[in-house]
């Protein structure tokens, strides 16, 4: 068996780590670390009996888990002292929104970006404040700052020059030149507020947003982690409350993402084993290249099918933009590489 496949049966369940041998927790950890999942994988297995080498590993990724945690919180209460006095109210999206709410998925999960969402008609104010506030750009370019204001979702990346870390204010889910166009008001109207005080969005929504981000704005890249949300997220929701796949249902039609999310759910039956109800529990044999492309890992964590890796690429490309801008953009970014 694989490592990536024996690395997903441990998440979901299937195997018992304490038959694993040296050589395979060398395969299971590489896997892990590619997919930025190991500490996530220490998390599940924390009442594990595991090899003492690997239970310490796993031990110090808890432990900077915690850390990275803590800091992901910060930037967010750093953020809402930016934006708080003028007016500005935002969500918090992703990894800090699940740590926010305390989420099961937010167990091990590393945080990158502090991804916030702002009404459009803020979006301008936000951006001043956050560059008063010691935020400055990433991206220097004029091509890649027109690109950004003009057809993306979000603001171009803004770095703190103190604490170095980074904030993607959103103003939608989805890049304004996608063939799909999300709810971004009804994402923001109808957000609760975590038990930290965060708005975050509602639990149907933040599956909504889990789905649209692995399956409708990306590549795959980062695919298992992103699944592992959308599968503990959707298994806690409706163990909360009984309606929920109904609810999702609805809000995936409201913001035109019952592709993704559909998908996304039969992928998390496939690999994580996900109880589904009657009209999510069916079988498209696309999803077979899914399953292909998550799978596509060697034992030491490098993807083995570039070819693959390079068809989701321009396939997520080509769900953002229309053909002639797609081939604009391209040619544009091969020129300046």
């Amino acid at each position: 068996m694989s490592a990536v496949r024996t690395f997903v049966d441990l998440l979901a369940g299937r195997r018992d780590p304490a038959a694993l041998a040296p050589l395979d927790w060398d395969g299971v950890i590489g896997v892990a670390r590619s997919e930025a999942m190991l500490a996530t994988l220490a998390h599940r297995l924390a009442e594990a009996d595991l090899p003492p080498t690997v239970a310490a590993l796993f031990a110090d990724q808890r432990a900077a888990a915690a850390v990275a945690r803590r800091q992901a919180l910060w930037e967010a209460e750093m953020a809402r002292r930016a934006l708080a006095p003028a007016g500005i109210e935002f969500v918090l999206l992703k990894g800090a929104a699940y740590a926010a709410a305390d989420m099961a998925c937010s167990a091990g999960r590393q945080i990158g970006d502090l991804d916030i969402l702002v009404l459009a008609h803020d979006i301008r104010r936000a951006e001043n404040l956050l560059l008063k506030a010691g935020w400055e750009w990433v991206k220097s370019d004029p091509y890649d700052d027109a690109y950004y204001r003009e057809h993306m979702h979000e603001l171009p990346p803004l770095i703190h020059k103190t604490r170095d870390r980074m904030i993607d204010v959103h103003h939608t889910i989805l890049p304004r030149t996608h063939r799909v166009t999300p709810d971004a008001l009804a994402l923001m109207s109808d957000a609760v507020t975590s038990g930290s005080g965060y708005a975050v969005l509602n639990p149907a929504d933040m599956a909504c947003h889990c789905a649209a981000h692995m399956l409708a704005d990306g590549d795959l890249q980062g695919g298992l982690r992103n699944l592992w949300d959308f599968h503990t997220m959707t298994r806690d929701f409706a163990e909360a409350g009984p309606g929920f796949w109904d609810q999702l249902g609805v809000r995936a039609a409201l913001h035109g993402l019952q592709s993704a999310v559909h998908r996304a759910a039969r992928l998390s039956r496939d690999l994580y084993g996900a109880a589904l109800p009657s009209g999510w529990d069916r079988h498209d044999p696309t999803d077979a290249w899914f399953r292909r492309r998550l799978f596509a890992r060697d034992d030491w964590g490098r993807v083995t099918d570039p070819l693959l890796e390079q068809a989701f690429y321009i396939r997520s490309h080509w769900l953002r933009m229309p053909p002639a801008m797609l081939a604009k953009h391209l040619w544009t970014k091969w020129r300046k590489r």
